[in-house]
């Protein structure tokens, strides 16, 4: 176990991604745990293979012709390359919010539950509970719910982003990634957003990419730390989030987090 208090939700063995063609190394025989119901930080420099890291914990690398995987990803105890492992039920367990919100044609509410309704999980006399409680632990239903007939479109990115993660919510993930959700957004969206994260550690998994290391430092228990070396992305240093930022044990996190020149 990573964390005195909860056992691993997400367990890595020896992960690596290569492209085939090249055979480049994207990652190199990553091995990490992430503990359930905390905050994973991933950190580390451009290039590094944060994003691909994230991808293949819920398979969305498979839609890559061009990338190799092999080692073990598992969740729950369960390999999520297992040959009974239906991809779509993959992914409603480990739901994912891009750097980009991500919003469909049509209105906020229809948003909300398009994912829910598409996997036939939410009864249509359920719709508008799912739709306010979702709202809600995204921390945007008070500034949306007197307009939910209105197109997605016409929110702000901060906004947007916020319904990005309503709608991931709804199909009640049991692990949520995070790929720099904030990095496009204003200091206003991106403290509701943090505030969301906090909120939602009491019942779900998360792992965040972000390139901002205060952020890191606010939301995180756990940070991994990947840097690349030899072109290829490589765990350099994984350890409770106080212990990596303030006592280190490796050269590469502390250069990259400004504890050397």
């Amino acid at each position: 176990m990573t964390d005195d208090q909860q056992p691993d939700m997400i367990t890595i063995r020896d992960l690596t991604v290569r492209a085939a063609r090249t055979g480049r190394v994207l990652l190199d025989r990553v091995t990490l745990d992430a503990p359930k119901h905390r905050i994973t930080g991933i950190i580390g420099p451009s290039g590094a293979g944060k994003s691909t890291l994230l991808r293949c914990i819920n398979r969305l690398v498979d839609l890559d012709p061009s990338l190799e995987v092999s080692g073990t990803v598992e969740i729950d105890g369960r390999d999520v390359r297992d040959a009974r492992q239906d991809p779509d039920e993959l992914r409603r367990r480990v739901g994912i919010v891009f750097q980009q919100p991500v919003t469909f044609h049509g209105s906020i509410r229809r948003n909300v539950v398009f994912a829910a309704k598409r996997l036939g999980i939410v009864r249509r006399a359920h719709e508008e509970q799912l739709v306010e409680e979702s709202l809600r632990a995204a921390h945007v239903w008070d500034e949306v719910k007197d307009r939910l007939s209105h197109a997605a479109s016409t929110l702000s990115v901060g906004q947007q982003q916020r319904l990005a993660i309503a709608r991931t919510l709804a199909v009640n993930p049991d692990v949520i990634l995070m790929d720099e959700p904030t990095s496009a957004l204003d200091s206003r969206s991106t403290a509701a957003i943090e505030r969301t994260i906090l909120s939602l550690r009491a019942t779900k998994t998360l792992m965040v990419v972000t390139h901002q290391l205060q952020q890191a430092r606010r939301v995180s228990d756990w940070i991994a730390c990947l840097c690349s070396q030899d072109g290829s992305g490589k765990l350099v240093e994984s350890g409770r989030c106080d212990t990596v930022f303030l006592a280190p044990r490796h050269q590469e996190t502390r250069r990259f987090i400004g504890l050397v020149g």
